[in-house]
């Protein structure tokens, strides 16, 4: 069983990737910003960052929903920022990820069994070209002023996660087909 989490900053081509690469595999897909709580998005499109406390029970929502599609036998894809290590940590561990800490405060990875680890696929560019795409998107609930913020929070991935980096400077087919053939060779 696979699960993977497509994650990047805002308007980085999460949803539009992995909603693809889902129908491409024939996966179920999900796009974690469908499940964040009415008091996030408000506060989003007020401009207002969301910090950890409005994060954590939407990613603990998250993980719940990734468990239960393991637990069925479905490979799954999920889009979700995953900004920082502490988040990716719950993604896979659920409320306990919270707590799981080091000697540095850094989140510590827990053992999970081999099925259950989530491969992360980080979609990574520039600034200003994300910037760019923010400002043509429209009726969503992100407001391109808090792009700042997100890269200001996030925590690229790094060993020992279980992770592969895309560049979005790429054509969505080719990024699809980068993550593909990764996939297909390590589950088969």
């Amino acid at each position: 069983m696979a699960l993977l989490v497509v994650m990047g900053v805002s308007g980085s081509g999460k949803s539009t990737v992995g909603s693809h690469l889902a129908n491409k595999l024939g996966w179920k897909f999900y796009d974690g910003d469908d499940y964040h709580p009415e008091e996030n998005r408000k506060k989003m499109a007020e401009g207002i960052p969301l910090n950890d406390q409005d994060r954590i029970p939407w990613l603990c929502h998250l993980h719940d929903m990734l468990m239960r599609e393991h637990a069925s036998g479905q490979n799954t894809v999920l889009a979700c920022s995953a900004l920082k290590k502490m988040y990716r940590c719950i993604l896979e561990n659920g409320e306990t990820g919270i707590n799981v800490q080091n000697s540095s405060g850094q989140p510590e990875e827990q053992e999970e069994p081999a099925s259950r680890k989530i491969l992360f696929i980080h979609l990574d560019g520039p600034m200003d070209l994300i910037a760019q795409r923010l400002a043509k998107r429209r009726g969503h609930f992100m407001p391109p002023e808090l792009l700042q913020s997100q890269f200001d929070a996030l925590e690229a991935p790094s060993a020992p996660e279980h992770f592969i980096t895309v560049s979005l400077e790429k054509p969505v087919s080719e990024i699809v087909s980068i993550i593909e053939e990764y996939v297909r060779n390590r589950y088969g």
